[in-house]
C-alpha cells in the first residue's frame, strides 16, 4: 500500500485509520512486544517519520487500540451477560455465573488481554501527558459502562462493582502474560512434565481470580 500526501482532513483521517487498522491486524498475528514501528510503517506503506506525524510513538498507536478494543468488547459483553446470568437466583449463584461469563469472554479476546498486560509496564511509557490523559479518560468511560452492565445482573455488589471490574481487567492482562509462555518455557514443560503444573490455563485461572474478588465484595448475609 502506498499513500500520496494527505491534503484534507478526510485524507488525514483515512491515513490515521489505515495505521490503526494495520496495527490491529499485526496484533492478531503477533504479541504486543513484537509490534515494531518499523514493521508497522512498512506494512502501511509510509515512512516511519510519516507515521509519527499521526501518532507520537508506537505506544500511542497501541494505547488507542486498547481503548478501541475495550469499547467494542462491551456491547458483546452485554449480550453474553444477558445469556449467561439467570435472574432470580441467589446472589452467590449469579456471582458464579458472572465470573464464568467474564473469564470466558476475556480469555477469548487474546489481543485485548495482551494489550492490558502491556498497559502499565510498556504502553503508558514513551507517550506524552496529553496521550495518557486521553487514554485514561477513555478507560474511565469504558469502566463506567462495564460497571453499569455488571450492576444490572449482580446489584448486590454495590459500590464494590467498580473494584471488581477494574481488577478483572488487570488480572486478565497479568494472567494472559503468564499463561502464554515463550517456546523455550513450553519446551521445558514438555521435557519435564512435572514442571507443567506451573503452566496454567487463562480461562480457569481468571475465573478463580474473578470469583474470589466478587465473593470478597458481596455483603455477608
Amino acid at each position: 500500500m502506498t499513500f500520496q500526501r494527505a491534503r484534507s482532513d478526510e485524507q488525514r483521517e483515512m491515513r490515521r485509520r489505515a495505521i490503526l487498522d494495520t496495527a490491529a491486524a499485526m496484533l492478531h498475528e503477533m504479541p504486543v512486544a513484537d509490534v515494531s514501528l518499523n514493521e508497522l510503517s512498512r506494512r502501511v506503506g509510509l515512512a516511519k517519520s510519516n507515521v509519527l506525524r499521526y501518532f507520537e510513538s508506537r505506544e500511542a498507536v497501541l494505547l488507542e487500540l486498547l481503548d478501541y478494543f475495550l469499547q467494542n468488547w462491551l456491547p458483546e459483553l452485554t449480550d453474553e451477560l444477558a445469556a449467561g446470568i439467570t435472574a432470580g437466583l441467589p446472589a452467590a449463584d449469579r456471582a458464579e455465573q458472572l465470573a464464568e461469563v467474564l473469564s470466558r469472554s476475556l480469555a477469548d479476546r487474546v489481543v485485548l488481554c495482551d494489550l492490558f498486560g502491556a498497559q502499565g509496564g510498556v504502553l503508558e511509557h514513551n507517550v506524552s501527558v496529553e496521550v495518557v490523559m486521553r487514554h485514561k479518560r477513555a478507560s474511565l468511560d469504558s469502566l463506567a459502562r462495564m460497571v453499569d452492565l455488571i450492576r444490572q445482573h449482580v446489584p448486590e455488589l454495590g459500590d464494590g462493582t467498580q473494584t471488581v471490574c477494574l481488577h478483572a481487567l488487570i488480572m486478565a492482562g497479568a494472567l494472559s502474560t503468564y499463561c502464554s509462555p515463550p517456546p523455550s518455557v513450553l519446551a521445558v514443560y514438555k521435557a519435564e512434565p512435572a514442571l507443567a503444573v506451573l503452566h496454567v490455563d487463562l480461562h480457569t485461572s481468571l475465573r478463580l481470580a474473578i470469583i474470589t474478588a466478587i465473593m470478597g465484595t458481596l455483603p455477608r448475609s
